[in-house]
């Protein structure tokens, strides 16, 4: 820290672990919330990153690194975006500046960044499972290592999470999940009586009456069932816990989660509590920082920003996002035709979807961090006669996968799958870069694959997958388009090329939005380029002909290579009995790390210079 910050920061300068925050008094932690608090807010107004959550965990991180003794005891964070205060707190603060920046920190708990991050994360809901499976070693360990989930913003609407609680409610180890409440989606206001009621429940007078009850009405089951139901319905007259009793957990709450003492009062009782234990904690997005508040959504991911200024800054007027595009597209489809069903999973901002949900509102599903049952779901639509579009991005569409081939493709259903975030997404590293979509849907039965590789094509793409008698796919990238013109909406033919230009010796045959840089290298290399649009159905009368008329053909796309379009195009080559010099270009067999997309495309060579030198290498080996 500068001499500045060590002023503005007298007591988060001298934490560089947990355990100098242990070393603390306890009057001394609102302090402590208060600086990580605007420490946060000073160093991501100035790196960007997401925000809002963060404001709103920071007295429950601070919470629980006081009482718990990591890294020997497990906190299992769900949802990464809400970490960054516990990054701040493991001894990574003065490398905060750096996050989401190519070689920076991760943007969310990552095993091979720290020893405090337990679970690398960034899909939701997976908490509760993983932190299951620390608990039943911890019990086989028997070192009284203790186990803590926290779960919430949406993660608690996906199906993994309750099955995960399911599940341990049966088999009942010594954990504890904190439900991240920060919509109010499930509890009343909290005040004064749900706190003091929170600390009662978790206290070990109750606890010890409790248990003591049981154990001496053990005899006598009707008098032990009497006793069981008296306790539920007590807790259930004064909390909104039922569901997570039924499921075998002993709940807690709800209690103010921007109170670090009462947090530490019940977390410190909680911590000797056995069996299955759920704290639910309603916080507020945004907390302390007033615009964060009023618009969480808009502070969850930020520019660089002032934050004496109460907005953040206007975007200056550019060519739209692909995600726009696709939300234009959607309202222009559905002034004129009410059986269009557009479904998304919690993305309705993310996949240009606001001004659709606000002007077809009947039409349109959030069905929350919920993708097996958005596809699903879209397949009831389909067989009924409407005409469902789900909205995902490339990488939890990974979480569909089964209701993708089983629900809509084996029954070759109506459904259209709009991608977003296909390819290289930048900052939010390898949880979610659309890195797979070509090879595991390429190999399915029915589905129709196209690959748009500007603004237009992309809405030609999904008229044509809309009318497509059958299920189809459209992938596009994460940003803006490249500024040209739309002509009419009309169906393109299935599985045709388009040639745009003619050179010799080399064919390149690209699949996406390289097609830009793929025009450059063209030139240079004076090489054919054919825009190849379909991955499935390929247009095999294309590359035959190419195959023919050329020596290489180099394939070229924004997807692993492995069982990719390239992987497409020498399977129909080796059928066919063509004995032909192919390059494969794409991303390499490794998981793609956070950078911007321009970073990391130079780096693996994927633009314009990149595909050249790469090219020129092979031919000259």
């Amino acid at each position: 820290m500068t001499q500045k910050q060590n002023q503005s920061f007298p007591l988060l300068r001298l934490i560089d672990s947990p355990a100098d925050l242990r070393g603390l008094p306890k009057q001394k932690l609102n302090q402590v919330s208060d600086e990580l608090r605007q420490f946060l807010l000073s160093s991501v107004s100035k790196s960007s990153g997401h925000l809002a959550s963060g404001l709103g965990t920071v007295e429950l991180t601070v919470a629980l690194h006081y009482v718990f003794k990591t890294p020997f005891d497990n906190i299992v964070w769900d949802v990464g975006h809400q970490a960054y205060p516990h990054k701040i707190l493991t001894g990574r603060r003065e490398q905060l500046h750096t996050i989401r920046q190519k070689d920076g920190l991760h943007p969310f708990p990552w095993r091979e960044e720290s020893e405090y991050d337990v679970l690398s994360v960034g899909h939701s809901s997976t908490s509760i499972s993983a932190a299951l499976g620390l608990a039943i070693a911890a019990q086989k360990e028997a070192e009284n290592r203790k186990t803590v989930a926290i779960i919430g913003d949406g993660a608690l609407t996906a199906g993994m999470a309750f099955e995960a609680m399911n599940h341990a409610g049966d088999i009942a180890p010594d954990m504890l999940v904190i439900l991240n409440d920060n919509d109010m989606s499930i509890s009343e206001n909290v005040g004064a009586l749900n706190n003091h009621f929170a600390r009662v429940l978790s206290g070990k007078m109750y606890t010890s009456l409790r248990e003591g009850s049981k154990q001496l009405l053990s005899a006598i089951p009707s008098m032990r069932e009497l006793v069981s139901r008296a306790e539920e319905h007590v807790k259930g007259m004064v909390t909104p816990g039922t569901i997570f009793e039924e499921l075998g957990f002993n709940y807690i709450g709800p209690i103010d989660g921007h109170d670090v003492n009462a947090l530490v009062e019940t977390l410190s009782n909680m911590r000797t509590l056995k069996g299955p234990q759920l704290l639910h904690v309603v916080t507020r997005k945004g907390k302390g920082y007033a615009p964060a508040e009023k618009d969480p959504i808009g502070y969850h991911g930020v520019p660089k920003f002032d934050p004496s200024i109460d907005s953040l800054p206007s975007k200056a007027p550019s060519i739209p996002s692909y995600s726009a595009v696709f939300g234009e597209w959607l309202c222009e489809v559905a002034e004129n035709d009410d059986a269009l069903m557009a479904i998304t999973p919690a993305m309705r901002e993310g996949s240009g979807m606001v001004e659709f949900a606000r002007r077809f509102p009947k039409q349109y599903f959030d069905v929350a961090i919920a993708e097996q049952h958005a596809v699903t779901f879209a397949a009831g639509l389909a067989i009924a006669g409407m005409k469902p579009i789900v909205a995902i991005y490339s990488t939890f569409l990974q979480r569909a996968y089964d209701q993708l081939i089983h629900d809509v493709a084996l029954q070759n259903l109506d459904v259209l799958f709009a991608i977003d975030r296909a390819g290289i997404v930048g900052a939010d590293g390898p949880t979610h870069q659309g890195a797979f979509d070509l090879s595991f849907m390429r190999c399915i039965p029915n589905l129709v694959l196209m690959t748009p590789s500007d603004e237009n094509e992309c809405r030609l793409m999904l008229s044509t997958g809309y009318h497509y008698k059958g299920p189809a796919a459209v992938r596009y990238p994460r940003g803006n388009g490249i500024g040209v013109e739309y002509t009419k909406l009309t169906n393109l033919p299935i599985g045709k090329s388009r040639t745009i230009r003619n050179g010799k010796s080399i064919a390149i045959l690209n699949f996406g939005i390289l097609l830009e840089e793929a025009k450059l290298v063209a030139k240079e290399l004076n090489a054919t380029l054919i825009d190849m649009r379909f991955v499935k159905p390929l247009d095999t009368d294309a590359l035959f002909a190419a195959a023919k008329e050329h020596e290489w053909l180099v394939t070229l796309e924004e997807n692993a290579v492995q069982g990719g379009a390239g992987s497409a195009v020498s399977e129909a080559l080796a059928i066919a009995g063509v004995n032909s010099k192919v390059l494969h270009l794409g991303l390499p067999d490794n998981f793609i790390k956070h950078g911007s997309q321009d970073e990391i495309r130079k780096e693996l060579q994927l633009d314009a210079e990149g595909i050249t030198a790469q090219i020129k290498a092979r031919i000259n080996a």
